[in-house]
C-alpha cells in the first residue's frame, strides 16, 4: 500500500488506503501521515518540552531511566534486525530522560523521545517495574500509535479533502498539536484501548527481550492501581484498560514473554 505526499509538511494526498502491520503483535492499523515530518515535529517539541521542564541528570535515578531505556532500545532493535526490519527504526534519534515531577506519567513520542517523571518512581520500586513503563511507552513510538492517532484525527475532521491532497501545512501542524498537547504539561497522547493493550503486550516482550522479569509487570500495575484510589485518576492510566482486563491480558502474554526473557539469560 502506497501514499504519496504531494504538498509540504503534512499535506498528503492518498492513492489507496495506508496499512501497517506490527511486527510483533500482527495487528494492523491505519497510517497515513508521512513519518519524517512527525519525527521532525516530535523532536521539536520534545526539545521545548525539556526546555520548560527541570531535566534531572546525574543522579541515580536518571541513570537508571537511561540505562533501562538504553537495553529496552537495544532489544528492540535487535528483533526488528533478526526478521529484517532495521530500516523501521533507522530515522530513531533516542533520548531518555527524567523530569522533574509528582505526576504518576511517562511518555515516549515518536523516534524515541522518552520522558520519565519523578512522580512515577516511587511505583516502579526497582529496574524491572522501570522496564514495565519504558518498555509500554516505547512500544507506542514502536507501534507507530501516534500515526494512528494522528490519521485518525485527521479523517475525522478533514475527510475527503485527504484524498485530494489539500491539507494546508496549518491544518497538519493543529492535527498534530491536538494529539499531541505537549505545551499543557499533558504529554501523554491519548491513545485508544486497543492501542493501550497492544503496548501492554509489546512492552511486555520487549523488557523480557531486554533481559528484565516480565512477571514484575504484574505487581507493577497493582501498585499503580492502588496510587490512583481516592485521587484524580493518573494520565497515565486514563485510557487504560480496566484492571481486571489487563492482568487477564498479562497472563495470556506472560509465556511468550517468559521465552523471550529465558533467551535474554533471565531465570525463569
Amino acid at each position: 500500500m502506497k501514499i504519496k505526499h504531494l504538498l509540504g509538511i503534512g499535506a498528503i494526498a492518498l492513492s489507496v488506503v495506508a496499512c501497517t502491520t506490527n511486527p510483533i503483535t500482527g495487528r494492523s492499523s491505519l497510517q497515513l501521515a508521512n513519518n519524517s515530518e512527525i519525527l521532525t515535529m516530535s523532536a521539536q517539541e520534545y526539545k521545548t518540552t525539556l526546555s520548560k521542564g527541570k531535566v534531572i541528570t546525574g543522579t541515580a535515578d536518571a541513570k537508571r531511566v537511561v540505562n533501562v531505556g538504553t537495553r529496552i532500545k537495544s532489544a528492540a532493535e535487535r528483533y526488528y534486525q533478526s526478521i529484517g526490519r532495521s530500516a523501521d527504526l533507522a530515522n530513531y534519534n533516542w533520548e531518555f530522560n527524567l523530569l522533574q515531577s509528582n505526576e504518576l506519567n511517562a511518555w515516549c513520542m515518536p523516534g524515541g523521545k522518552v520522558a520519565v517523571y519523578t512522580g512515577i518512581l516511587p511505583i516502579t520500586k526497582n529496574d524491572n517495574g522501570l522496564a514495565v513503563v519504558m518498555g509500554h511507552e516505547v512500544s507506542h513510538a514502536l507501534a507507530g500509535h501516534g500515526n494512528e492517532r494522528i490519521s485518525q484525527a485527521m479523517v475525522a475532521q478533514y475527510g475527503g479533502a485527504i484524498l485530494g491532497g489539500t491539507i494546508s501545512n496549518a491544518q497538519w501542524a493543529s492535527v498534530f498539536q491536538k494529539v499531541y498537547p505537549i505545551g499543557s504539561q499533558v504529554a501523554l497522547l491519548k491513545y485508544g484501548r486497543n492501542q493501550e493493550s497492544e503496548a501492554d503486550k509489546m512492552g511486555l516482550y520487549l523488557m523480557g527481550m531486554a533481559g528484565y522479569d516480565p512477571r514484575e509487570a504484574i505487581p507493577f500495575w497493582g501498585r499503580m492501581e492502588a496510587a490512583s484510589k481516592g485521587a484524580r485518576q493518573p494520565e497515565f492510566l486514563s485510557t487504560h484498560p480496566n484492571p481486571e482486563t489487563r492482568i487477564s491480558d498479562i497472563n495470556k502474554d506472560l509465556p511468550q514473554a517468559l521465552e523471550y526473557y529465558k533467551a535474554a539469560g533471565g531465570k525463569i
